[in-house]
Formats: C-alpha cells, sequence, structure tokens
C-alpha cells in the first residue's frame, strides 16, 4: 500500500471513529451522510448511497444517498445463498460481475445500471451482512485503480460499524425502556399488594380501619418534609403501610378489646412488631430496612419502648417517623373506649413526649408539614385525612408555630419537660 492511500484510510478510520461518537449521540443520519460525502469526495465520484440490510430477509432500505434519484428505495431481499458469498465478498464490479452471485446480479442490475451503480461493497460486521455501499463512476472517467478500492473498503467497513453500534445502542435505549416499563409495572404490582395487604391487617380491628393507610401517609408526608428523595419516601411509606403486620398472629379479641387492655393482655399485644419483622424479613423489598421500621416503631429515645428497648441513636430514623405517625393517628380517631383527642390536646402530647418518646426533628418536620397545609403553601394531605373541621387555622397555627420554636430552642426539652 503507498504512503498516500494509508494515509487517507487512516483519517477515514478517524472519521469513523469521530461517526461512531456522533451515532451514540442520536445524529446517526448525519454520520452517514457525511461519511459517504467524504468517500465520494475523495475519490470524486459522481454518486452513491449507503444501503442497510434489516430484517431477517434482508430487505434494503437506503440511509443516504447523492446523485441518484430524488426518491431512490432498493427494493431488495437477500436469500441465504445470497448473504453466504456476500459476506465474504469485496468490492464488486456491475461490469464484471461474481459468477457466484449471478442470482442476485441477475435480480437487481438492471435497477443499478439505471442509478448509474458501478460498484457495490457489502458491509460486513462481526460476521454479520449489514448493508452496501452503491458508488458510482469516476467524475474523470477514470478507471478505479487498487488504491481507490483500498480506500472503498476501509471507508465502508467503518460505515457499517457505524451502522452497526447505533443499532446496538438503539436496541439497548429499547430494552432499557421496555425494562422501566416493567419496573414501573412491578412497583405498581407491588403498591397494590401492600395497600391490600395493609387493608387485610385493619379488616381484624374494626374500631381503626384505614389506619395503616392513613399510618403510610403521614409518614410519607413527615419523610418529604425532611428532604427524603423519592425513593426514601416511597419506602416510608410502604413501611407505614406494613408496620402493623405483626398484628396478624395476635388474637382478633384482644385487637377489638373495647376497653384499655391489661398487662397481661398487653403483653401479647406487644409481641406484634416482631412477629411484623419475621413476617417481612424473608420479602425482597424494593425499599431497605422495611422489616426494622416494623419491628422498631414502638421503640422510645429514653429506652422505655419495646421490643429491644433501644435508645435514640440506635432506633432507625424510619422507625422513628412511624412512630409519630402512628401515634398521631391513635390520637386523632376514635376509639371504643375514647374519642380522639383535640389538636391542643395533640400539642400537648407531642410537647410532653418530644424527646422522650419522639424525635425533635420528627415532630418538627410534621409540625412544619400541617402549618404548610394550614396556610395553603402545599396541598392538604394530612387535613384531608383528619376530616373537615377538626384543624382551624386561626387555633392551630400557633399551637404548632410554638411547639417548633421551642423545639428549636432546646430539642431535647420542651416547656413542658423531657428527657
Amino acid at each position: 500500500m503507498d504512503p498516500n492511500t494509508h494515509k487517507l484510510i487512516h483519517t477515514f478510520e478517524s472519521l469513523a471513529d469521530l461517526g461512531q461518537e456522533i451515532a451514540g449521540t442520536g445524529n446517526f443520519n448525519e454520520m452517514v451522510r457525511t461519511s459517504l460525502h467524504l468517500l465520494l469526495g475523495t475519490l470524486a465520484l459522481r454518486r452513491g448511497a449507503v444501503v442497510e440490510c434489516v430484517g431477517d430477509d434482508g430487505q434494503a432500505q437506503c440511509i443516504s444517498h447523492w446523485g441518484l434519484g430524488e426518491q431512490y428505495t432498493p427494493e431488495w431481499t437477500l436469500d441465504h445463498a445470497d448473504r453466504s458469498v456476500l459476506l465474504s465478498a469485496g468490492v464488486l464490479q456491475l461490469s464484471n460481475p461474481d459468477s457466484n452471485l449471478a442470482s442476485f446480479f441477475e435480480r437487481y442490475a438492471e435497477s443499478l445500471r439505471e442509478q448509474s451503480v458501478e460498484l457495490l461493497v457489502p458491509m460486513v460486521v462481526h460476521g454479520e451482512l449489514k448493508g452496501f455501499v452503491l458508488l458510482g463512476s469516476k467524475a474523470s472517467g477514470e478507471p478505479f485503480n487498487q488504491a481507490d478500492l483500498e480506500i472503498i473498503r476501509a471507508m465502508a467497513r467503518h460505515i457499517g460499524v457505524g451502522i452497526h453500534g447505533h443499532r446496538l445502542i438503539e436496541q439497548i435505549a429499547q430494552r432499557a425502556e421496555e425494562n422501566k416499563r416493567l419496573y414501573e409495572e412491578l412497583r405498581a404490582i407491588y403498591a397494590d399488594t401492600v395497600r391490600a395487604f395493609a387493608a387485610a391487617i385493619d379488616i381484624k380491628d374494626k374500631y381503626t380501619q384505614g389506619h395503616s393507610e392513613r399510618v403510610g401517609k403521614y409518614s410519607e408526608v413527615i419523610a418529604r418534609e425532611m428532604g427524603w428523595s423519592e425513593a426514601e419516601v416511597e419506602g416510608i411509606k410502604i413501611a407505614g403501610y406494613l408496620h402493623d403486620v405483626g398484628k396478624l398472629v395476635v388474637e382478633r379479641d384482644i385487637i377489638n378489646a373495647p376497653y384499655p387492655i391489661d398487662a397481661k393482655t398487653s403483653s401479647e399485644l406487644n409481641r406484634h412488631p416482631e412477629a411484623g419483622f419475621e413476617i417481612l424479613k424473608p420479602i425482597n423489598h424494593p425499599y431497605a430496612d422495611i422489616p426494622l421500621m416494623a419491628k422498631y416503631h414502638h421503640e422510645r429515645l429514653d429506652g422505655r419502648g419495646y421490643p429491644d428497648g433501644l435508645v435514640d441513636e440506635q432506633i432507625p430514623i424510619g422507625a422513628k417517623i412511624v412512630c409519630l405517625a402512628d401515634s398521631f393517628d391513635a390520637m386523632t380517631t376514635d376509639r371504643p373506649y375514647r374519642k380522639r383527642r383535640s389538636i391542643e390536646a395533640v400539642v400537648e402530647d407531642f410537647r410532653r413526649n418530644t424527646g422522650s418518646q419522639f424525635d425533635p426533628k420528627v415532630v418538627s418536620a410534621f409540625c412544619r408539614a400541617l402549618l404548610k397545609e394550614l396556610t395553603g403553601e402545599s396541598k392538604p394531605r394530612v387535613l384531608k385525612m383528619l376530616g373537615k373541621g377538626y384543624l382551624q387555622t386561626e387555633q392551630a397555627v400557633p399551637l404548632l408555630q410554638q411547639l417548633i420554636a421551642d423545639i428549636e430552642v432546646n430539642p431535647r426539652k420542651t416547656a413542658a419537660g423531657g428527657v
């Protein structure tokens, strides 16, 4: 190979690498068009085209052309015999057809001559026929020499690699989209299953139907106010839905007791966090720590909770959120032995137990979220679940603002006491 030819091929290789980068960014047609024009311009050719073979039958489609009919559309299909021969063919000249391709040329030589095509160059990548580069004659009328054919083969090969790379990217993108759609469907199925499971838990307790769903939504509101990511918010919501799953192993009579339960009954009921952990642990949840949130949602910062008597930082933050959401729903719903508490009583409970039962950061976040709903800064999610008329803005706003201020001054000891 002479030095000039080698230099030209090296230039084309560099341009082909650039073309593959362009193909990866989505400018596929521009990459093919530029490559074709470089080839035509370098050898001063009158016309040319890049034809891709698609599908199992090798149906041809024109990606780019120059100097051919404006609406040039090759109507080719390649049988197995054609493909086998073309995979090992070099540059094919219509004036001197390969005898092994007599069938192919017999079918399509006339249409190629109508477009004044003289050369047909198969693009083969990894043993697969990707298509052809079609070329017309030189503007000078000179015949093609060996150096010309080497340049043509090199450039055709790199155009083929560019096409191959682009189609791979398309397939990956398509599969990624399919996987995303499948993931969203599975995620929706998981969420529906969790909600159904939560409903099944609450059906056992005729006095607290809807409790698990409300705890899930309150937990979601708190986590969002604390700046958690969407995935984390989704996880804490699921944890709220499932926090009482352990009650499935507790006797219905205990759960539905129409009076405050005694120590023995309380001990039986207090089994439900650990039972919930054992139920949830074998499940491959899409969100981490859901079993632990169920297990520890009755732990307290002062170590007087159950089942393990954890202290403050030993308790996962998710369990602290579910704990507050669970307690808030218990205080704001009717029970067989008492009516729900007023907002004054709820805020007083928060004040009294912040730093001992409830995490100050979690209480403050929940209060801020309530304030935003009361002032119209955010949609009324908590207010909607509490029902119309429970919270009056003029009454609730000062209480919440004062509690937040007190927590900020001393997060471990509110005005009414603490740890």
